[in-house]
């Protein structure tokens, strides 16, 4: 194996070209922030020593011989964090009249990337793949492209056989870079994806405002069912279910709160906090209740007053009253407590039954029905302000994309 540059002039570097092609999206880990590919890679560069004329040698112009025959760049991704057993490097290398030499390698790529989903379903991620030389400087080995970044996305495109939710939008190419060591060579390849949102906006944006619209016209359900309470608690649950789901899907490492995870936390708040109305509103309704058909102090007093008054009377009279000249058909003390006795209990049946309640309600059912009313009126205007405030900032964000 030839260990050495083949140059003639040491002062001279070798012009390394690389191009990438991007054949699939297999996965991109938002936990651990990676970035699943399978990209082809075809290198080239000059072999000063390996230069012949084709008319010499019976018009051959094009030779293949062993890779481990020849000196090869040594040039990496940085951002590679899979193992060598996912890499393919071709056996054999294509060596031209010229001495362009011509090595391809196929690689399953398990790259790192910074991914960012503030705008999680509708985010574009860029991430970078940056190839350099580790043992070479920039006066030993120049890395560029044979081809434009144009077109290796339409090739991208056209060869592209799996994308998972994800959409390729463009590549972009970087000549060099910057890095600790001073200025080194480095060829950057940024691939610009972005979300297919489609399925999150079913599963988690149109369940969510179905939610919310749901608990809006719980409002229009009597307190009197009882069912007003069970309804709101169950919508709540139900939102409590779609958080858990996006827990699993968003990682934990994110500075700023993510939109779709605002979204489902003020859905969640708002519900929340009309299910406490809801408990405030029904136990006014029960306590008016409860006050109307429970019997006060004072009536209570008086009718066990005149019982008692009745009974004196009863007990005092052993001996017939002796005949006098009034009429025969005056009634007697008996009779007269005994009447306004009835007279009493009549009027408060009449005055305190349960007709007559459900026909005026008493002061505690009209407290919750304002209540009720205004914070009705209250929550739609907040519901409908914070759904626009959602909409405005997403595509705000989107279109500053």
């Amino acid at each position: 194996m030839a260990v050495m540059r083949p140059v003639k002039n040491w002062t001279t570097p070798t012009l390394v070209q690389m191009d990438l092609v991007l054949y699939g999206i297999l996965e991109v880990d938002e936990k651990s922030q990676t970035v699943t590919s399978h990209i082809w890679i075809r290198m080239g560069w000059t072999n000063e020593f390996l230069t012949w004329n084709p008319s010499d040698f019976c018009g051959i112009d094009r030779m293949t011989i062993p890779r481990s025959s020849l000196w090869i760049p040594d040039v990496d991704i940085e951002e590679d964090a899979s193992d060598t057993g996912t890499i393919h490097n071709s056996p054999v290398i294509s060596l031209s009249p010229s001495g362009s030499v011509l090595a391809n390698t196929r690689q399953r790529l398990t790259s790192t990337c910074l991914l960012i989903i503030t705008l999680f379903p509708f985010d574009k991620q860029r991430c970078n793949f940056t190839f350099s030389s580790m043992t070479s400087d920039a006066e030993t080995i120049a890395l560029g492209t044979a081809s434009t970044d144009t077109l290796l996305t339409r090739v991208s495109e056209q060869l592209m056989v799996t994308r998972g939710e994800w959409n390729l939008d463009k590549i972009e190419i970087d000549y060099c870079s910057k890095n600790r060591s001073g200025c080194q060579s480095s060829l950057v390849y940024t691939i610009i994806i972005s979300r297919k949102p489609m399925l999150y906006v079913i599963i988690f944006i149109v369940p969510l405002f179905y939610f919310v619209l749901l608990d809006v016209c719980s409002f229009f359900i009597s307190e009197a069912r009882g069912e007003k309470l069970s309804f709101k608690v169950t919508v709540l649950l139900s939102i409590s279910v779609l958080l858990l789901i996006l827990k699993d899907l968003l990682p934990s490492t994110e500075d700023r709160l993510p939109m779709i995870a605002t979204y489902c936390v003020g859905i969640f708040a708002l519900v929340g906090i009309s299910v406490l109305e809801a408990m405030l509103v029904g136990f006014l309704y029960d306590l008016d209740g409860y006050c109307s058909n429970a019997q006060t102090p004072d009536d209570a007093q008086v009718d066990i007053q005149l019982e008692v008054d009745f009974h004196k009377e009863s007990d005092g009279a052993e001996e017939p009253p002796e005949r006098s000249s009034l009429p025969l058909n005056r009634p007697d003390d008996r009779d007269l407590l005994r009447l306004i006795l009835e007279e009493v209990k009549t009027a408060r049946r009449e005055a305190g039954g349960p007709e007559e309640d459900e026909r005026r309600p008493g002061c505690y059912r009209r407290l919750s029905k304002i209540i009720d009313s205004v914070f009705f009126v209250l929550y739609f205007l907040t519901v409908a302000g914070f759904l626009t405030y959602m909409n405005v900032v997403w595509m705000t964000q989107i279109i500053s994309i």
